[in-house]
């Protein structure tokens, strides 16, 4: 193993290892600060990596900002599948709690998934509205599995979403809620303004 700039022995990372810390770190990065401020040779310098190396596997900082958002969208998107077999109340419950879970598990993630650099950044946003829109589409076929949902609901969901964001970004940073309570309000929301099938 050879030695590290920390003095450390280095451990060699297979291909997937290294590609995945340094999406670890990037998203720990964008979530802390805005895009113009997070430079390419701060995240080599934390993985203890070349440059060249970074860039062989993101030849650009877009391409590394858009799959560091990319990544995290997937895996929100992975945990949060729901039961098709549960009742509808019992999948928003169980599909917030997976929400929920990757926000606690994945708080770097989550804050860089919904920070300025996901609307500042060509291409990311456009990630960004591909997750909300499968989030969205998979709620809506919760609650309209016979038929084409009405646009109206179409909106209150998407808005809803929205919400959960804003409520989820709270949480992260003050806490004053546990996650029994943060889930159940949320769930509220929707449950009151929406006429779910029983």
């Amino acid at each position: 193993m050879a030695p590290s700039t920390s003095g450390k022995p280095r451990s060699r990372l297979t291909t997937a290892e290294r590609r995945e810390q340094l999406l670890r770190i990037g998203a720990r990065l964008f979530a802390e600060r805005p895009y113009d401020d997070v430079w390419i040779e701060q995240v080599a310098d934390i993985a203890e990596v070349s440059r060249g190396l970074l860039y062989h596997y993101f030849p650009t900082k877009r391409d590394f900002v858009t799959e560091v958002i990319r990544s995290q969208g997937e895996r929100l998107l992975e945990m949060t599948k729901s039961d098709p077999t549960l009742p509808v109340e019992e999948q928003l419950t169980a599909g917030l709690d997976a929400y929920l879970r990757y926000v606690e598990a994945n708080e770097d993630g989550y804050r860089a998934l919904h920070s300025g650099t996901s609307i500042a950044v060509d291409g990311v946003r456009e990630v960004l509205d591909n997750n909300f829109a499968e989030q969205g589409r998979r709620i809506l076929e919760v609650l309209c599995p016979d038929g084409e949902p009405p646009e109206a609901l179409r909106v209150l969901v998407r808005g809803w979403l929205a919400f959960v964001v804003a409520v989820c970004l709270d949480w992260l940073k003050y806490r004053r809620l546990n996650r029994d309570e943060i889930r159940d309000l949320c769930a509220k929301a929707l449950l009151d303004i929406v006429d779910l099938p029983t």
